[in-house]
């Protein structure tokens, strides 16, 4: 099994370090990690170092750095404007999408979306979508950790989209052409689906409707879908 990894704010400069804080307490108490293993601490921007346990606290750690390292952002970046959703479904998109590789989600107020962010709701529910992504992350072992943009109204979502994921589309996210650079940006509609006047704006703006298959997926596993065959696509997996 690999090393589990701890997001930190900035990796340390010397060959010594302690662990502590929330990250502190879940290697020392939740995962009990001892005296000779490893773990891996990553900054959530691409630096990573291994480092080595010598002792073990109240909630701390202190460690040997091992190793150092440095992945490369892939591109094009993946981002996917997802529809929000009532109870967990968001959380469990978001959790999905990370694990797979989403570079950034983006909360889209559509028009059938039954939950609407506003107020302090709205910074709630946003700050658990932006925790989740961070847990998923480090589950997944990510040096990049996933940005949560905030909530994009349908004009802001229509000026960045290349593709709508939509059971009406001809057109097969596995065979439409895919840009080399910059962003691919997908689009998910919440559980009531994307209205016509969105799907109307969305392609005016220049973005392709798209389907994945005959079936109808929920809004809590199109993202996913839909990255999986982007990884494939783009030689990630």
């Amino acid at each position: 099994m690999s090393a589990p990894l701890f997001l930190v704010g900035s990796l340390p400069a010397g060959d010594s370090w302690r662990l502590d804080g929330p990250e502190g307490h879940h290697a020392a108490t939740v995962q009990r990690l001892r005296v000779g293993e490893e773990l891996i601490l990553a900054d959530g921007q691409g630096s990573t170092a291994t480092a080595v346990v010598q002792a073990v606290g109240r909630g701390t750690l202190d460690l040997t750095i091992a190793s150092r390292g440095y992945a490369d952002r892939r591109h094009p970046l993946l981002v996917v404007i997802q529809g929000i959703a009532k109870g967990d479904r968001g959380e469990l998109a978001v959790q999905a999408m990370t694990e797979v590789g989403v570079d950034e989600i983006v909360p889209w107020a559509a028009a059938r979306s039954v939950v609407q962010w506003r107020g302090e709701r709205g910074v709630r529910a946003h700050e658990k979508w932006a925790a989740t992504a961070r847990e998923a992350a480090k589950q997944a072992r990510r040096a990049w950790l996933p940005v949560v943009a905030p909530a994009a109204s349908t004009r802001e979502a229509a000026a960045r989209a290349t593709f709508v994921l939509h059971e009406e589309a001809t057109a097969r996210l596995s065979t439409v052409d895919l840009p080399a650079t910059g962003e691919i940006v997908l689009v998910v509609g919440p559980e009531g689906g994307i209205a016509p006047e969105e799907l109307s704006q969305f392609e005016k703006a220049g973005a392709i409707p798209v389907r994945l298959g005959d079936t109808v997926l929920r809004t809590s596993t199109a993202g996913v879908a839909a990255l999986s065959v982007l990884a494939t696509r783009l030689s990630r997996w």
